[in-house]
């Protein structure tokens, strides 16, 4: 796959290929430099400011990178080169103009912790998602999936995917973009999440 054409190499989508079912989504696998990935990892289980959230759907552990000191090897990860190359490594995927609001946010399950089925649909707020997975070599029997689903119902399962350290999703956010997180059973499953803006399309186009 072709490495992402941008100042910064911190975070790699190249051109993915988005499938259109049962929501419009991408992965790719490999998508953090090497020495990147493992310096979060040190830093994720030593001495990152994690703070436990409670919904009606999921409780897990998190924080926003935007909002901490983050250590020098990871600044990158900032860098208004690297989130300008995401914004527009995912304009190009699904051919969406972005506003230039990005979120990035770290998330943590750890055993007997789980994200409930549900789509990411609010008003008014974020219409994109990218999620990088990271973890010490999660195994099937580790848990953690992320699946994909046709419909509300959760045995209703198009895809699931491994908790593969470095695999990158991204996907629409709409209605149908239901998803979930299946437990934990052991290990952590670390996540960053990268959420963008679809600029408002005029009523009448010319």
């Amino acid at each position: 796959m072709n490495a992402l054409a941008a100042d910064s190499s911190a975070i790699r989508i190249g051109r993915p290929r988005v499938e259109d079912a049962p929501f419009r989504f991408f992965f790719i696998d490999n998508c953090l430099n090497a020495q990147l990935e493992s310096d979060l990892l040190d830093w994720f289980e030593t001495e990152a400011p994690w703070r436990l959230v409670e919904t009606d759907f999921y409780e897990q552990y998190e924080f926003s990178l935007l909002d901490v000191d983050l250590p020098e090897s990871l600044r990158d990860l900032i860098d208004v080169r690297t989130l300008a190359a995401v914004r527009n490594a995912m304009s190009d995927a699904f051919g969406t103009h972005f506003d230039n609001r990005i979120t990035l946010v770290a998330h943590k399950l750890i055993p007997g912790q789980r994200i409930a089925i549900h789509n990411d649909l609010l008003d008014g707020e974020e219409t994109h998602r990218l999620t990088i997975q990271l973890n010490r070599g999660l195994v099937d029997a580790d848990g953690g999936f992320f699946m994909l689903f046709n419909s509300p119902n959760a045995a209703d399962i198009h895809k699931v995917f491994r908790p593969v350290s470095g695999m990158a999703l991204g996907f629409e956010i709409g209605p149908d973009s239901h998803h979930a997180v299946s437990t934990v059973h052991g290990g952590e499953r670390y996540t960053l999440v990268l959420s963008l803006y679809a600029e408002p399309q005029p009523l009448f186009p010319n």
